[in-house]
């Protein structure tokens, strides 16, 4: 589909520093543009056979979204233009998320979850004292929205914008629009920000001028292997994949059902999501801290008691996480996740909340529970023999 501007409705590089301009004003901390490849060259082809290669082995669990395809059997996020043919680039914008507050890694006290830390962000309400949560996809694709509108007022063409929900892959089109590199936790990082990064897309009909020389960002990982040799559940099969059917994000937030047990334990305290291949990273030691509204850190999120949120019934569940990422786990999810926790922080007085869910009516709950009491048993036991012996 054709557009019409000033440029011809090509991307130049003045119009990339412009919209990249536009994307800060409208509160990201950086943007980029990538040029479309289509299937039939042979970058869409690489593309095409590595997402096709990493569904086929498995590796992205139960998230069937990511399997959808279109009427020919090409997965939809094989390629951008597989499901919009009229596609020619895509603007990539990112937010910084690093909240103010310690690493998972740290040490904290005992008998505290983890919540990941893109969800402890809140934003200020007026006449309130604590900051009210907040979604990044909210968030960002009210932001992404007067970029759009600042890129018609220039040119007239179609345009589709996307957090998280648009059929193509992100992070590929953030390598390609200069906004980072792929590093070896699969996450794109950023020499400036880190890796604390969420992205957002607005998918354009505007072509990227043949002459015009991609900003890729330079691979910075080297010959470091921090994240993988950090992950718990060996997730990162190898440098830039991830098995996500072993990953502790996919397993806390998207993973219906019961944990397969012997993920349980290298769950750790774990209750939704997690940071630990980016806390390790070193390119993350000076990632600013953020600062823009929406992206504050909402203290009651670090680190919180696990007899806390185990003792949330559904209406303090809305209350704290009404509009925030972990509204989408939900509450029973949530106290799966909670059980397991609790089974691996070795603390005996969480015995009677789990005994109470070891016979309720939810059995992915219960039978999370049951495990739970037989982990911290055991784990009595070794600390009796470890003191027997001393």
């Amino acid at each position: 589909m054709s557009c019409e501007g000033s440029v011809a409705g090509l991307w130049t590089g003045e119009w990339q520093e412009w919209i990249r301009l536009r994307a800060v004003e409208a509160g990201f901390d950086t943007a980029g543009v990538a040029p479309v490849y289509g299937t039939e060259s042979e970058v869409g082809r690489v593309d095409a056979r590595r997402f096709e290669g990493w569904v086929d082995a498995g590796r992205a669990g139960e998230m069937e979204y990511l399997k959808r395809r279109n009427e020919q059997g090409v997965l939809l996020r094989s390629g951008v233009e597989v499901a919009m043919p009229w596609a020619r680039s895509v603007i990539v914008c990112a937010v910084n998320y690093n909240g103010d507050g310690p690493l998972s890694i740290a040490p904290a006290k005992e008998g505290t979850g983890w919540i990941a830390r893109y969800a402890w962000s809140g934003r200020a309400v007026e006449g309130e004292g604590e900051l009210a949560p907040s979604d990044y996809h909210d968030e960002m694709l009210g932001r992404l929205r007067r970029v759009e509108e600042a890129l018609h007022e220039r040119y007239a063409c179609e345009t589709k914008c996307y957090v998280d929900t648009g059929p193509l892959v992100e992070r590929a089109a953030a390598a390609k629009a200069g906004v980072g590199w792929i590093g070896k936790n699969a996450c794109v990082l950023n020499q400036g920000l880190g890796s604390w990064l969420l992205l957002g897309v607005i998918v354009t009909s505007l072509e990227v001028g043949d002459d015009e020389e991609l900003q890729i960002a330079a691979d910075r990982c080297g010959s470091c292997t921090r994240c993988i040799d950090a992950c718990p559940t060996d997730a990162l099969v190898k440098p830039r994949e991830m098995d996500a059917s072993r990953c502790i994000a996919y397993l806390t937030i998207e993973k219906k059902g019961a944990i397969a047990e012997e993920l349980r334990e290298a769950m750790g305290r774990q209750v939704f999501g997690c940071d630990i291949c980016q806390d390790v990273c070193p390119w993350n030691r000076r990632s600013p801290v953020a600062t823009r509204e929406g992206m504050l850190t909402r203290r009651e999120m670090v680190n919180p008691a696990l007899e806390w949120l185990a003792g949330m019934d559904a209406a303090e569940f809305r209350l704290w996480f009404k509009g925030s990422p972990v509204e989408r786990t939900r509450k029973k999810r949530l106290h799966r996740n909670v059980a397991i926790a609790m089974g691996n922080s070795g603390e005996m007085r969480f015995v009677p909340q789990l005994e109470q869910w070891s016979t309720g009516e939810d059995e992915v709950l219960a039978e999370s529970a049951r495990w739970a009491l037989g982990r911290l048993r055991r784990l009595e036991e070794e600390r009796k023999a470890a003191a027997a012996l001393c």
